[in-house]
């Protein structure tokens, strides 16, 4: 499929907020079990852009929202500022075409320019596709954490996953 990967705009909002609402509804992707609005997408895309964290943006050939992706602060203490975390999501009829590969790739692409040191993930541990992905991608499985949330009336165990982007160890 030929898609193009941008930076998320204002006017790519109103698509990110229904994948968003979509996974908050029918996945366990997203453990929040509350739909959010315009405004909160609005807000999580400036607190980005002033971070100086990318959202990136997977089009399709009219232009439609396949897929987006991000990362953020994995912890908001300075000693873990080399370390994100990072989310992708594609519309739920769109998945398994490859825009989840694509995404990653120029996540990490972005990671790695900006200096970062370590991507992690937290996958809901039955989430074997997202698993495999990320194994494809490099990730290696660092942690499970079993029964640390609950959504859909049952309880969830977390994977964690994670890449080293710059291999070399430095002190700086």
């Amino acid at each position: 499929m030929n898609i193009q990967i941008s930076d998320a705009s204002e006017v790519h909002l109103p698509e990110i907020l229904e994948i968003y609402n979509d996974a908050v509804l029918n996945s366990t992707a997203i453990w929040n079990e509350t739909q959010v609005d315009l405004d909160n997408r609005r807000a999580w895309l400036l607190e980005r852009r002033i971070a100086g964290f990318p959202v990136l943006v997977a089009r399709g050939p009219q232009d439609q929202v396949l897929g987006y992706a991000s990362y953020g602060p994995w912890r908001a203490i300075e000693g873990f500022r080399h370390t994100v975390e990072h989310s992708i999501y594609v519309r739920s009829d769109r998945q398994g075409l490859g825009i989840g590969p694509q995404l990653m790739e120029a996540l990490l692409e972005r990671a790695r320019a900006a200096g970062l040191h370590v991507m992690v993930a937290a996958i809901e541990s039955e989430n074997r596709h997202s698993i495999r992905l990320h194994k494809r991608m490099g990730f290696e499985v660092t942690g499970q954490m079993p029964q640390v949330g609950r959504k859909f009336d049952r309880w969830l165990d977390l994977t964690f996953m994670q890449l080293i982007l710059s291999p070399e160890r430095s002190d700086s």
